[in-house]
């Protein structure tokens, strides 16, 4: 079967989708991935086809993190997105496997090309009475108002996308429909969506329709043959365990200042510590103190001895997955969810919200990550569970399901 995987976003966005791809590939299947084209080398590194995108986040503009301004630069995401999505669709596919990011306007394109189409998502994102939107804060509304509040946020999805929707039914010749009548269909009919993060962190909410299911997680690929480069491997072995901070796609343009936080932080902490550059290029300096670019977090946590982090999805499963403590710093979007589900869990210590941020509030987090034992020994059964977990299978498993698979 040739699966067309679409996934838009950042790095995060897009990596598990790799290792998904990497795995139905060895099932057998013809696949290939939609992404940014900033994302082709990790792409091609699986063994996936690689079909570009136009819309990648750093080309879009900036934001402050204010809801009015989230929006502003969803929209202009969305906008680019159509067009990108109809060409990558063009050479054809069998199957599409459609994130989060993508889902809205692939529907139209699987009805065009009159193909089944599956749910891939990374996040929660259907009402439900058990917790808010996961982008609409972590306080709980009631089971009735978190279920409205995700109702609306449904809305404020389908008018985000309505433009770029009408405009690509009008080029793949299909009749007017709206956003909002088409997403209504696909629930109607029950669309399956599998979900990509594990139920340890994540429970699949009870008053979900059947379609939605809870798989466990999809990794990023990692070459077989893959090793650490001899500069961290050295630094790994020259002393105690250090600790992790990163931000990855957050913070552009405040390198200069969260490298000088690193520094204060780590020196008040009295640990060792691996920065990584990501977006913001961070660059801290010192004895130990060493500043990485990208490396697959399955080989870079485990030899963590707490992991400060932004709290993305794939961040926050990946030090799960490592069973080390993390220290949440959240900036915005789905961060702080996560991050509140790592405390609840009881793998973190409460979330340092990134607009608060000080040195000496997060060297004092670490310091309890670190030396509690409580937060590693929970973190460590949450890992037991996550490797007892195949989300890779459980998606192979429903595409040899769909009715008349080629």
């Amino acid at each position: 079967m040739r699966i067309l995987i679409m996934a838009a976003g950042s790095h995060g966005d897009v990596a598990p989708y790799t290792g998904l791809g990497a795995h139905l590939r060895a099932e057998g299947h013809e696949v290939a991935l939609a992404a940014p084209e900033s994302l082709a080398g990790p792409v091609a590194d699986s063994g996936l086809g690689f079909r570009p995108l136009p819309a990648d986040p750093r080309d879009t503009p900036g934001t402050d993190g204010g809801r009015s301004s989230l929006l502003a630069k969803a929209a202009a995401f969305i906008d680019r997105l159509g067009d990108g999505l109809a060409d990558a669709a063009a050479p054809g596919a069998d199957l599409l496997l459609l994130a989060t990011t993508t889902a809205p306007l692939g529907w139209h394109l699987a009805e065009a090309m009159a193909i089944p189409s599956i749910g891939v998502y990374l996040q929660p994102t259907l009402p439900t009475g058990e917790f808010p939107p996961v982008v609409g804060g972590t306080r709980s509304l009631g089971r009735w108002g978190n279920r409205a509040a995700g109702a609306v946020g449904q809305r404020v999805v389908d008018r985000l996308h309505a433009d770029a929707a009408r405009r690509l039914r009008a080029r793949l010749g299909l009749p007017v429909l709206t956003q909002g009548a088409k997403r209504r269909a696909q629930e109607r009919a029950d669309w399956p969506v599998l979900h990509g993060f594990s139920p340890t962190l994540v429970p699949r909410p009870a008053d979900w329709r059947d379609g939605l299911r809870v798989v466990g997680n999809w990794w990023p690929y990692v070459s077989p043959e893959y090793r650490l480069p001899d500069e961290v491997e050295g630094f790994l072995q020259a002393g105690p365990p250090p600790v992790f901070i990163g931000f990855g796609s957050m913070a552009a343009g405040e390198g200069r200042r969260l490298s000088e936080l690193a520094v204060r932080t780590l020196q008040q902490a009295g640990v060792r510590g691996v920065v990584q550059a990501g977006w913001a290029g961070l660059a801290a300096h010192g004895d130990d103190i060493l500043t990485v670019g990208e490396l697959p977090h399955a080989h870079l946590f485990p030899r963590m001895a707490a992991v400060i982090h932004h709290c993305g999805a794939g961040t926050a499963a990946a030090a799960l997955r490592a069973g080390k403590p993390s220290v949440p710093v959240p900036v915005m979007a789905d961060q702080p969810f996560w991050a509140a589900r790592l405390a609840r869990l009881g793998a973190a210590p409460a979330p340092v919200p990134y607009a608060s941020l000080t040195a000496d509030r997060l060297a004092a987090a670490i310091r309890r990550a670190v030396e509690d034992g409580t937060y590693r020994t929970r973190a460590e059964a949450a890992a037991r569970a996550l490797a007892r977990e195949d989300g890779c299978a459980r998606v192979a498993e429903a595409v040899a399901a769909l009715p008349g698979k080629r």
